[in-house]
């Protein structure tokens, strides 16, 4: 059986992208057919860094890769002029945004079954005249979708999100009947895609004790109560809400396969809680789902400080393409009618 071919976008050049996919690169064959979108010459120069001895090999397509263990196949964009390793500049957050652009393209016409992104880093897009807190939303705009989310997953535990990158003030606004109703329907899908048969999810509260009962806010009742109730109706085996400081170890125990979170910081914090607790290796993937195509992500930054060192743990970059993979059969089996009626 023919593995699926994997996009990785290398990321921001100055941060440790490079250098976990170098790293990682003969493991990530055991997975996937690895393709790298990004700056040969920089792909080089991490290879030295980790005292590497894979090859690099410049293609134009990935039609012209050999996907070899001993080779790291690589998009060659060459549009880093001067490598500088941990700062922000304009032209990193250049190379950065035509990465994607290119992924897209790719995934969009077939040449790639799916994305894994390297971390960017947001200061340097913006110089580069971004308006994008970071990939999700570039990717929803680029593939023309209105409805998705973020989705990350930690070992057992995964959490999807209503909002992410806004202010607190501004996520308790967005949650609203139709954006948690829409945010549990594409979460039902994408974990189809990734393999549970019957999913079930948990939906958690905005408010202390998802509201008491309207003792402490009236959000819970009014806007989140009557998307679950629609869920249900539609076919989707959903709970909640529930009370925020308790859903998550539910799930994580199995009482359901994801946790639709209300804002960024309710989510993140418990997947940040498994994904940082060995040592300094992180863990964790981050995963875009709705869109037509499948893109996951490490869930991790640039991490400025060790960039260049040759000591940046590809343990998330793993963990993103086996869920690629997985995503892209998963997708093939859902499409052929293994979706829910």
């Amino acid at each position: 059986m023919s593995k699926p071919t994997i996009g990785i976008t290398m990321g921001d050049p100055a941060g440790i992208g490079p250098e976990i996919v170098v790293t990682g690169y003969r493991e990530l064959r055991e997975t996937a057919d690895v393709l790298v979108i990004g700056d040969a010459a920089v792909v080089e120069s991490a290879c030295e860094v980790c005292e590497s001895d894979l090859a690099v090999e410049r293609v134009g397509s990935p039609e012209e890769a050999s996907f070899r263990d001993d080779r790291i196949p690589v998009l060659d964009l060459a549009n880093v002029d001067d490598l500088e390793r941990g700062v922000v500049r304009e032209a990193y957050g250049n190379a950065s945004l035509e990465y994607i652009e290119r992924a897209i393209e790719l995934a969009q016409s077939g040449g790639i079954d799916a994305i894994t992104t390297a971390p960017i880093n947001k200061q340097s897009t913006e110089l580069a005249g971004s308006d994008y807190a970071g990939h999700t939303g570039m990717l929803a705009d680029y593939t023309g979708t209105e409805n998705y989310s973020m989705m990350l997953i930690e070992g057992d535990l995964r959490v999807t999100h209503v909002s992410t990158h806004v202010s607190l003030r501004e996520a308790c606004d967005l949650v609203t009947e139709e954006s948690v109703l829409d945010t549990i329907r594409v979460t039902d899908e994408a974990l189809r895609e990734l393999g549970v048969e019957e999913p079930t999810i948990a939906v958690a509260g905005l408010n202390p004790h998802a509201s008491d009962g309207g003792l402490l806010g009236s959000e819970d009742g009014a806007e989140i109560e009557p998307a679950v109730s629609r869920a249900r109706k539609e076919g989707i085996d959903v709970f909640g809400p529930e009370s925020p400081d308790t859903v998550y170890v539910q799930a994580a125990r199995g009482a359901a396969d994801c946790v639709v979170s209300m804002y960024h910081d309710q989510g993140h914090i418990p997947i940040k809680m498994l994904g940082f607790a060995e040592g300094g290796a992180v863990s964790g993937v981050n995963v875009t789902i709705g869109l037509p195509i499948i893109r996951t992500s490490v869930d991790h930054g640039t991490a400025f400080d060790i960039a260049g060192e040759g000591i940046a743990s590809e343990r998330s970059l793993l963990q993103a393409v086996e869920v690629a993979a997985g995503m892209a059969g998963g997708r093939t089996r859902v499409e052929s009618g293994g979706a829910r009626a």
